[in-house]
């Protein structure tokens, strides 16, 4: 008897492609950054930007754990595993990495070993779209504010505008955990990484890493990587999408991304404020997300011209409150354009292939794990989860102390 994650969809979209679910397969490592590593990323912390020695634990121990799990698979004989996910959760002290999916078997020989992060209703839209699937790969980046950053971005954040030193910043680590993800799909003998996700998670104080991840898959249209990241197509899109583009003779270019960060600065806070106490538009807020948005949409429609495409698409807009007063505008899509030869296999999808599978059963909030995403997802820390932008009672705050200030000088001053 096996045990499986698959839905009865997938089940049945995967045999239409010759491959029948087996085993749930699972890996896992447990680690520790050691006395020196802890004090080495702690320095590195306060200097900002990446850090290194918990970049690369946490590499090692996602990658150590997807090999225990690839054992696992071709202990039962698999020919595949799809579903392939990869978490990291604190054990003991120590930081546990597991890699988990459904192992698969094929109907006919021949069949090269993969790994997927593809459900097995997207696995099928990717085959009979082109994609062969490869191997599961990743991309991170663990990063810190850090002080020297966090004290020159406070002092710009008094002007009203851009904020550049965190705009730069967040552009760099995205694009940067994008190339290492793309650079070990070339060296996996992949021309495309498809079923891509962006997933922001809190690594210890003050460290937080990006970690994007997604399909390596070889197409027989696309030109070969040759071991080149930067010949390696990206994408975002669901395998419905990339098979309704390939029908249309579309496929995707490069995921695309861009980040604003905007301050609303200390003069157009205040002013913010009194324009609060009354009801209607706060044109200052409005006029700084606009103009965010509108800075953000040029930078990813410039990354999108720069690689050839023709447009962009499945583009999502996401604005945050990174702090009162400081807002981050972050804008991800696929950049397409006309591909000759990407015809899908099919001319429609079976109705499996697109209906939604939903969970039954539904775990949130209690105990120690509770509380502990509470504390990840309403912190300051940059998350992919948006929150409301609320600045004004911020600004009355300030407003009010101000006030009582000024009386109490005007108070002295009559003593005197």
């Amino acid at each position: 008897m096996n045990v499986c994650s698959l839905s009865g969809n997938e089940i049945f979209c995967l045999a239409q492609k010759g491959f029948f679910p087996g085993e749930i397969v699972v890996g896992n490592s447990v680690r520790s950054l050691g006395l020196a590593g802890s004090i080495g990323s702690s320095f590195r912390t306060l200097a900002g930007g990446e850090v290194e020695n918990i970049t690369a634990l946490i590499s090692e121990g996602r990658h150590a754990a997807m090999s225990r799990l690839v054992d696992e698979a071709r202990r039962h004989g698999a020919h595949g595993v799809t579903g392939v996910t990869t978490e990291l959760s604190s054990l003991a002290g120590y930081t546990e990495f597991l890699s988990q999916g459904t192992s698969v078997t094929a109907s006919t020989a021949g069949h090269q070993f993969f790994t997927t992060s593809a459900s097995g209703t997207e696995l099928y839209c990717h085959l009979d779209a082109g994609y062969v699937p490869i191997s599961f790969v990743m991309g991170n980046v663990a990063y810190a504010l850090g002080i020297g950053r966090g004290i020159a971005g406070g002092l710009s954040t008094m002007a009203k505008g851009e904020v550049q030193q965190y705009s730069e910043m967040y552009n760099r680590i995205r694009h940067l955990a994008l190339f290492r993800m793309r650079r070990e799909a070339a060296s996996a003998g992949a021309n495309a990484v498809v079923d891509v996700r962006i997933d922001l998670r809190p690594f210890g104080p003050g460290v937080v890493e990006l970690l994007m991840t997604g399909t390596a898959s070889y197409h027989p249209a696309f030109a070969p990587a040759a071991n080149d990241p930067a010949k390696v197509v990206t994408s975002e899109l669901t395998g419905a999408e990339l098979f309704s583009l390939a029908q249309m003779g579309y496929a995707p270019v490069q995921l695309v991304m861009a980040t604003s960060v905007y301050s609303l600065g200390l003069a157009g806070g205040i002013g913010a404020s009194f324009a609060a106490l009354a009801k209607g538009e706060l044109d200052e807020l409005t006029q700084l997300i606009y103009g965010a948005r509108e800075n953000c949409l040029r930078l990813l429609k410039d990354e999108a011209a720069s690689v050839g495409a023709e447009r962009v698409i499945g583009n999502r807009l996401q604005i945050r409150e990174l702090s009162p007063g400081l807002i981050e505008v972050v804008a991800v899509g696929t950049a397409v354009r006309r591909v000759e030869g990407v015809a899908p296999r099919s001319q429609t999808l079976p109705f499996q292939a697109i209906v939604r599978d939903d969970d039954s059963l539904v775990m949130s909030g209690g105990g120690a794990a509770g509380f502990a995403t509470s504390l990840a997802f309403g912190s300051g820390v940059e998350r992919g989860v948006q929150r409301r932008i609320n600045p004004s009672a911020s600004f009355i705050v300030v407003f009010v102390f101000v006030s009582m200030f000024i009386a109490t000088l005007a108070r002295m001053l009559a003593q005197h």
